[in-house]
């Protein structure tokens, strides 16, 4: 009997734990990188956990998507785009890939525009 209560508690408990296991980035090398490992980026005009890169600038800089259900925790937060989708976003600042990385570890996005987009790196 008391097997049962424990499998019905595990049960139960898993569904929560797997919402809250995993962050929605990860440290490596010095800077953050997505589940394929490929390179995250911030953007200078972004400013009070909004994302200023929408339509064509979006082509080239996607953003990191965050699930209809995510939620913010410690330093990651949800902020809402311009077309209602959400993104993830770091210590505030929303977080993008660069389409002209092919791989991982590849870092082509830093700089450009005149400097407003940078690696984002663990803080």
């Amino acid at each position: 009997m008391k097997l049962n209560y424990l499998a019905l508690a595990l049960c139960l408990a898993l569904p929560a734990l797997a919402a809250h296991a995993a962050d929605p980035a990860m440290a490596k090398d010095g800077m953050l990188v997505d589940g394929k490992g490929m390179t995250l980026y911030t953007f200078d005009k972004d400013s009070g956990g909004k994302s200023m890169c929408n339509d064509q600038c979006e082509k080239f800089w996607p953003p990191l998507k965050a699930a209809a259900g995510a939620m913010n925790s410690d330093d990651w937060s949800v902020v809402t785009r311009g077309d209602g989708s959400k993104q993830w976003a770091y210590y505030g600042k929303p977080l993008y890939n660069f389409a002209n990385d092919q791989k991982p570890g590849d870092k082509n996005g830093e700089g450009m525009m005149g400097g407003a987009w940078h690696v984002a790196k663990p803080q």
